[in-house]
């Protein structure tokens, strides 16, 4: 039997109206559809960067308003658009989270560099040093430190060139599949959902549209919203 690890029960907020689905454990979900259709909104509500009007969601089988929200945001991580990053070295984004935990462990810096292909000798940089692909790539680092059980990405890539845009794919691919990680996508690129999707969530002025395999949904759409978006795309 799949466990799902997020639920959600007639949130509404803002924009979103009675939005209901599962994700279940290991699943890419992708969520994707017109601007202003509500797809930041519904991401933020994953680890509470924003809360329902109305509706329940459910973590782990838990209300999710009963977690800690620094515990909650350990366990479901964000990198956002853009990397956001404290105006000082490498070292010292990486060991943020995890040190307010006090689970900060020295040896994790080099293998956090590593999983995002970044030399060791980048750890004493100044991030304003690095290049945006690289502080995206430390962003990336920044919240793996934390180990989280789900990655939340929100067009983590839109802001950068072809080459970086293709590294950092590679990185998370391999990332998601070596730490088996559930993760929730927000992308306006159809092809970057294809390669990195298993699911897929079509939001529409906020209302769930078209929900199911990421594949299905983009080769043979069942609706005349989605039908006109791809058509758009």
């Amino acid at each position: 039997m799949t466990n799902h690890i997020f639920q959600f029960n007639q949130v509404n907020r803002l924009i979103l109206k009675d939005v209901n689905f599962k994700v279940n454990e290991g699943e890419r979900l992708i969520i994707f559809g017109p601007s202003g259709s509500g797809k930041s909104t519904l991401l933020h509500l994953f680890n509470r960067m924003d809360d329902p009007d109305q509706g329940e969601i459910y973590f782990q089988q838990q209300l999710i308003n009963d977690y800690d929200i620094p515990q909650l945001r350990k366990k479901v991580g964000l990198v956002l658009q853009q990397p956001h990053l404290f105006p000082e070295t490498v070292l010292d984004n990486l060991k943020f989270g995890p040190s307010m935990f006090d689970e900060w462990e020295e040896e994790r810096a080099y293998q956090l560099l590593n999983y995002v292909n970044l030399p060791k000798e980048y750890l004493t940089k100044p991030v304003e040093e690095l290049s945006g692909g690289e502080q995206q790539r430390v962003s990336l680092a920044r919240t793996l430190a934390n180990k989280p059980d789900v990655l939340l990405l929100d067009e983590p890539t839109s802001a950068l060139d072809d080459r970086n845009i293709e590294a950092i794919e590679e990185d998370l691919i391999n990332l998601i599949e070596q730490h088996s990680l559930t993760v929730v996508m927000v992308t306006h690129s159809m092809d970057q959902a294809k390669r990195i999707g298993t699911k897929g969530l079509f939001i529409d002025e906020g209302q769930v549209i078209e929900f199911g395999d990421i594949a299905q949904l983009l080769e043979t759409p069942k609706t005349e919203e989605l039908k006109n978006f791809l058509h758009k795309s």
